[in-house]
């Protein structure tokens, strides 16, 4: 099966190390999980999709990460993360995300990295500059990048994780 571009890119743009500890939102059936894993050497993949098929599916392609079946609101769990992904994450795009950017900012540590990519086939226009903004004041420094209709918005966390901080 070819990996659509968007993926691709999104690896690319997580920039995966080694000892990462790397959580996927919406990680669908472990495509990018697949590259992801085949990157990381000593650190995690932690993948989240609402769809309890979608992470059969995942477990198939990838059984060494851990999967849960659960949306990111209710998602808990006590490790700490050095990057999130999100791709075609429509709550970031379609509304305002703060309460799940306030989720993200507790479970990275400072300094991690947030990466959210979308089909954008128009370029970067307003909406990737509004979740920009949506990011930055909830404790991250933000960016917006483009490239073959993607749009992406990297980010970093600062301080604590907390806005303001």
């Amino acid at each position: 099966m070819a990996v659509p571009r968007r993926l691709e890119w999104a690896v690319e743009l997580l920039d995966v190390r080694p000892g990462d500890r790397i959580l996927e939102i919406g990680a669908g059936g472990g495509v990018a999980a697949e590259l992801i894993c085949g990157r990381l050497d000593g650190g995690s993949y932690t993948g989240i999709d609402r769809s309890v098929t979608q992470i059969e599916r995942a477990r198939g392609r990838v059984p060494g990460a851990r999967w849960e079946a659960v949306a990111i609101e209710d998602f808990h769990s006590g490790e700490r993360f050095t990057k999130v992904l999100a791709v075609n994450v429509n709550l970031f795009w379609t509304r305002s995300p703060a309460h799940e950017l306030e989720l993200i900012a507790g479970v990275l540590e400072p300094g991690g990295e947030l990466v959210l990519v979308y089909d954008s086939p128009g370029g970067a226009g307003p909406a990737a500059q509004r979740v920009a903004r949506a990011v930055g004041e909830h404790g991250f420094e933000a960016a917006v990048v483009s490239a073959q209709g993607l749009a992406a918005v990297r980010a970093r966390l600062r301080g604590a994780g907390r806005p303001g901080s």
